[in-house]
């Protein structure tokens, strides 16, 4: 989806240098905040979460997920690669718009071919759209200064 309001990859590429694999490294910060996170918790759940871990894990990411996205149109691990995501208007995204980016990441990442089809869009695109954003007209872009 290409719209006026987003930069466009042939006349503004220092929006999109870089960013497939800042988005790579941002997947494993997050990776190992959301391990973190289960860890604190684990606890609170008298310890019966290791019964279930991956499921549990698979929750507390799609919490941490949507609500870090939700506000601030990034994870902390985005934060930290100075990327962010935007939708097709150019605007931040809203807690519906996170739920629903979440939603599809954790679609991909569920489905082994879905998941190489969106790395393979990630690095072959212009704007270097997974298959979730190009579903949802979203874009991931260097943080506007």
């Amino acid at each position: 989806m290409h719209t006026a309001a987003l930069p466009d990859p042939s006349y503004q590429p220092e929006f999109y240098a870089s960013v497939t694999p800042k988005r790579g490294i941002a997947w494993i910060i997050d990776t190992i905040f959301i391990l973190a996170l289960c860890v604190v918790i684990l606890p609170f759940t008298a310890f019966t979460a290791l019964f279930f871990f991956p499921f549990f894990y698979l929750v507390i990411g799609f919490a941490y997920r949507t609500v870090t996205i939700a506000n601030g149109s990034a994870t902390l691990g985005m934060r930290m690669m100075s990327i962010e995501l935007r939708d097709a208007m150019g605007h931040k995204l809203t807690l519906g718009g996170a739920f629903l980016h979440t939603l599809g990441y954790t679609i991909s990442i569920g489905i082994f071919l879905v998941q190489v089809a969106s790395i393979v869009l990630m690095m072959a695109s212009d704007r270097g759209q997974s298959l979730t954003d190009m579903a949802l007209g979203t874009v991931m872009l260097n943080r506007r200064v």
